[in-house]
Parts: structure tokens; C-alpha cells; sequence
């Protein structure tokens, strides 16, 4: 019984306490050992049987559907269901391919758990705690009693399961091996190479509407955002040519430049370098005008543009590549190549076939 400080009985109520006499409570021990209906009937052990191998088969059917749906019911491509590229085929394809995985990997953990269940043995045993490392005679015992244990699962007498069983097992990792098929082939130099150094002389273009940029038109300390001229809705590839392609032009006072050979790549102070973060990639678009810095949004990896558009804060470790430029007979920025470096992200051999010399050209 509780008690309070001053020795009454609390009324929050009673606790049970075994009695030392009699060495505590006695051991209730285990209910009686119940039958399964696979343990009195044949006819029930099959049947069970067959639910366990039908679960296995239909894990198979999942990773069949998986598959096919990966090719035929695609958000892009070729979808048997809805209008290709259209929200529809996206919500199809995440349906169908999600089901056909779920399916999969739901029906080899059912099967599992309902052969255990219903037919290997469920006999409740008890073992005395001893000390964790077994004499040489226990271990034998140990690995006597998987062997026995593999035995009485019945997997040499259920042959019907194993092969399910293993056809579930072997089918499944085809799913995952088969978006491996779709990845492409390698991209050799493609990120080595930008629009501007397939098509030299490019103009250099306003970004949102195309027109092409003259030296006077770019301010003192103003910023424009820029794409090549000849870039257009027919050129193959659109989207990733103006990925790579995408590009900034500053004006700053040549008096300031810090890096020569840098200066020495623009007209007058005007500047161009790459619009995509060397970090992970994204567009560094925010300039601060009384700093000359360039900052990417993201991780706020700063670049100044006075001294190559070096790193000077944040976790990217490249600077920007710097696109050369002139000016035309009529007046107008152009690229005559490409740029310095590989745009974006470092990758390992980022400088195994670099886009054009790093030496400063002549003016």
C-alpha cells in the first residue's frame, strides 16, 4: 500500500507488491501450445501453400506491370493511357509504375509473414539466459538446429514455394536495373561546349526578347542578362543550349580591374561571364553595383567581377567562366568563341578538353 509522508494511505490507490517470502510471484509459465488448421488438416496446409506461392507470383505480376509501365505509360514519352507530355500522362505514370513497385515488394513481405505463420512450426519454447559465448558443443547444437530448422520450414518438401519464392526474388531487382536503360549515353564533351562555340561571331542578345546588344547600350555599373542571337525556337535542343549558353554582361570602370588577363577578354569595361553558378548551378543573377560582386541566390557564393569573378564567398570553388567579346563593324557585342572553362559544376575531368585557350587574346 502507498503511504503519505505522515504515514496515512494515500488515495491515489494501490500498488501490488510481490511478497519475498516464496521467492515472488510464481511463474505463470505458457498457455497451452494451440493448433493451427495446418497442423490437423492436409487438405488446410495446402491450401496455405498455395496462398504463400499465389503471393509470391503476384510480387512477379508487380514487377512485370513496373517494368512495362516504365516504357509505355511514360510522362514524356509514349503513354497508352493519356496525351504524351501532358499533366495526365505525368499522374498515369507515377499511378501505374507506384502501384506496379508497391505491388512488388508488398507481396514478398505478405507471403513471407503468412509462411510463417501458417506453416512453419510455432511451437513456444523457452531457453534459461547463460553466458554470451557457448561452449564448442553448443555452437555444434546451434548450427544443428538451423539445419534442422531449414528442414522443418519445409523448403526441400514445398518446391511450389521456392520456385515463387525465387522468381520473386530474382524479378524484383529487374526493376530497379531497368531505369538504368533509359539513362542515355554518356555525354562525352557536350559540357565541355556551348552555343557560342559551335557558332562563333555570335551577337550577344538581350535575353527576354532577343535583340541584339550594342557597346553603347550597356551602362556604366548596369547588368544585362544575354543569350547568342542566333539561339531560336528552331534550334535542336532549345532548352538545354540555353542552359549552357546562358550568360551576364557588366560594365564596370576599366580603372578598377584587378585581373588583366580578364580585362583584356572584354571591350572597355564591359565584361561577360557565364550566368550558372560553378556550385551547383544556379543563376547567378543578383549584382551589387558599389561592390562589383556577383551573388548566386542559392548558397550565396559571391564572384567579383573586378578580378576574373573569383570566389570570394560561399562554397563555390570555381570562378565564373568569362565568355570573350568584341565589337562588330556595326557596333554590336559578339562572342568569337566560346567560353574560358566548362560552365556549371566541377565534374572530374572538367578540364580535359577545355573550350578555348586560356591565353588572353590580342586587341
Amino acid at each position: 500500500m502507498n503511504n503519505t509522508p505522515d504515514g496515512s494511505p494515500s488515495s491515489r490507490g494501490l500498488s501490488a507488491v510481490a511478497p519475498k517470502e516464496g521467492g515472488g510471484f510464481p511463474n505463470p509459465g505458457l498457455p497451452p501450445h494451440v493448433p493451427r488448421q495446418a497442423d490437423l488438416s492436409k487438405v488446410a496446409e495446402k491450401r496455405a501453400e498455395r496462398i504463400v506461392a499465389t503471393m509470391f507470383l503476384l510480387s512477379v505480376v508487380g514487377t512485370v506491370v513496373f517494368i512495362a509501365a516504365y516504357f509505355v505509360v511514360t510522362p514524356t514519352g509514349m503513354n497508352i493511357f493519356a496525351e504524351e507530355g501532358s499533366p495526365s500522362a505525368l499522374w498515369w505514370s507515377n499511378l501505374v509504375t507506384g502501384l506496379g513497385f508497391a505491388a512488388a515488394m508488398f507481396f514478398i513481405g505478405a507471403a513471407a509473414v503468412h509462411w510463417a505463420k501458417t506453416l512453419m512450426p510455432d511451437d513456444e519454447m523457452v531457453e534459461e539466459r547463460h553466458d554470451i559465448r557457448s561452449s564448442d558443443e553448443t555452437r555444434e547444437a546451434a548450427v544443428g538446429i538451423i539445419t534442422d530448422g531449414l528442414e522443418e520450414s519445409g523448403i526441400a518438401r514445398r518446391p511450389l514455394i521456392v520456385t515463387a519464392m525465387v522468381a520473386s526474388l530474382v524479378a524484383l531487382p529487374i526493376a530497379v536495373l531497368a531505369p538504368l536503360s533509359t539513362l542515355g549515353p554518356l555525354p562525352g564533351n557536350k559540357l565541355h561546349h556551348t552555343f557560342w562555340g559551335q557558332h562563333p561571331r555570335q551577337r550577344l542578345a538581350r535575353d527576354h526578347d532577343g535583340t541584339p546588344i550594342k557597346l553603347s547600350d550597356v551602362a556604366l555599373n548596369s547588368i544585362f542578362h544575354v543569350m547568342p542571337e542566333g539561339l531560336n525556337h528552331e534550334t535542336p535542343h532549345l532548352l538545354e543550349e540555353r542552359a549552357k549558353a546562358a550568360a551576364v554582361i557588366v560594365r564596370i570602370d576599366p580603372a578598377l580591374s584587378k585581373n588583366e588577363q580578364s580585362a583584356s577578354m572584354g571591350v572597355e569595361g564591359v565584361l561577360a561571364f557565364s550566368k550558372i553558378c560553378t556550385h551547383v548551378g544556379c543563376p547567378v543573377a543578383l549584382y551589387e553595383q558599389q561592390t562589383h560582386h556577383m551573388l548566386c541566390p542559392c548558397h550565396q557564393s559571391t564572384f567579383d567581377v573586378t578580378d576574373g569573378a573569383k570566389v570570394i564567398f560561399g562554397p563555390a570553388h570555381r570562378p565564373l567562366p568569362q565568355l570573350p567579346i568584341e565589337v562588330d563593324d556595326e557596333g554590336y557585342l559578339v562572342a568569337p568563341g566560346d567560353f574560358t572553362e566548362p560552365i556549371g559544376p566541377s565534374f572530374w575531368n572538367i578540364h580535359k578538353d577545355k573550350p578555348m585557350s586560356d591565353a588572353p587574346k590580342d586587341k
